[in-house]
């Protein structure tokens, strides 16, 4: 195990600026929209493209079973640069959305070759402790997908009337995702529980879903993305409306929503390290049932802009605490040779829902309001927490986290 927490930490940072890439067009929406004058479909667009391409690049990569056949250190860098190419060309077509959205299309594509790889790399070098060595993936994922609020939040970025300039927060993420690349393919090895490469099996895309503990794992994991995705896209925006409704600063609302989805960061690596000890079931029902209850009561704090900021950092907690329980079971209870294929049909799977949970939220804003619109968002946790009820009655349950169920 000699350099086992060098090479983390390196994958952490890499996974972290890799992934800044995620949300950099999504977090400058409100200046984009002032110049592209985007509708509110448009606006959602520019997330729901990057999940539309990652599921697509996942797919492809599950099929093909890419990230178990191709050097995981080499798949991350290589998608990483590309990633970081296609989101640096946007500031360039200027006022053209249509193009936008396919480069954030072609973007997500890439990204399907860093996160999944990531989880593979990590799962090489943690046995006994992976649910911590994934959750500090899975940490260093949500401070990545917060780094662009930040960007857009900080003075130092410019800007007149509190709208900071949107192609300076791009190509800050694209410059951070080039230096993941350069970190990927130098500074981080695979660990001593890396597999030998497998056979091409297209069939094992199928059997992942076909095994009945994996299966409820992977249901597990639906029901957290139906919820998280949504709650990262638009409680910023929830955060901006109660802000200006109160006569708060944009400023103070742009850094809230860093903060929210920021600090999720460190909650999945101490969630993760829990999860070892009390269970992964355990431990992902608990923060199901947190997050639950803050999508049904956020909306009534609208009007109490104070109030609300706590009770998101509580939902920001507990939203992103059990994502990496369901990556870990996955790869306790799969076919170790096809791990790489099994998360990635798993994260595909999951960012497929995201359009649509992305998607329902502008609308039901403007039926009901703010009050009542991330509601709906509390079905994911239902499901999420009978799943995991589900496999901790089963045999193969022991399988995960040395037994602790």
């Amino acid at each position: 195990m000699q350099h086992k927490w060098r090479n983390l930490v390196f994958l952490a940072l890499a996974e972290l600026m890799a992934m800044a890439l995620w949300f950099s067009a999504s977090a400058v929406v409100p200046q984009l929209t002032v110049e592209w004058e985007l509708t509110s479909s448009a606006q959602s667009w520019m997330t729901m493209s990057v999940q539309i391409g990652f599921v697509v690049g996942a797919l492809l990569s599950a099929l093909l079973n890419i990230a178990d056949r191709i050097p995981a250190r080499v798949l991350f860098a290589v998608s990483a640069f590309v990633g970081g190419l296609f989101n640096a060309l946007i500031p360039l077509v200027d006022s053209d959305p249509q193009v936008a959205l396919l480069l954030r299309f072609l973007t997500g594509v890439t990204l399907a070759g860093v996160y999944p790889p990531g989880m593979k790399l990590m799962a090489t070098w943690c046995k006994e402790d992976r649910g911590l060595g994934i959750g500090l993936l899975v940490g260093a994922l949500t401070m990545g997908s917060a780094l662009p609020h930040l960007f857009n939040a900080l003075p130092v970025f410019g800007g007149e009337s509190g709208m900071p300039p949107w192609r300076t927060v791009l190509w800050a993420s694209s410059g951070l995702a080039v230096v993941a690349s350069v970190m990927a393919f130098f500074f981080i090895k695979a660990g001593p529980y890396l597999t030998s490469a497998a056979p091409f099996n297209w069939r094992f895309a199928g059997q992942a879903l076909s095994h009945r503990p994996t299966r409820l794992a992977n249901l597990g994991y639906l029901g957290h993305m139906w919820e998280l995705y949504a709650m990262w896209t638009w409680v910023p925006f929830l955060l901006l409306a109660s802000y200006e409704q109160a006569g708060w600063s944009q400023e103070a609302a742009r850094g809230a929503g860093f903060a929210v989805i920021g600090i999720g960061g460190l909650s999945a690596i101490i969630a993760g390290q829990l999860a070892d000890k009390l269970g992964r079931t355990t431990i992902a029902s608990t923060s199901l049932l947190v997050s639950g209850s803050c999508a049904l009561g956020v909306g009534f704090f609208m009007n109490a802009p104070l109030a609300l900021t706590m009770i998101c950092v509580v939902w920001g907690i507990s939203v992103i605490a059990d994502s990496a329980q369901f990556s870990a079971a996955v790869s306790e209870l799969t076919d170790s040779r096809y791990v790489g294929t099994a998360l990635t049909i798993q994260t595909s799977l999951g960012f497929l829902l995201t359009l649509f949970s992305i998607r329902i939220i502008p609308p039901l804003v403007d039926w009901v309001g703010w009050e009542y619109a991330f509601m709906i968002l509390a079905l994911g946790p239902i499901l999420g927490i009978w799943s995991m009820l589900k496999l901790r009655g089963l045999p193969e349950a022991v399988q995960m986290a040395s037994g602790n169920k």
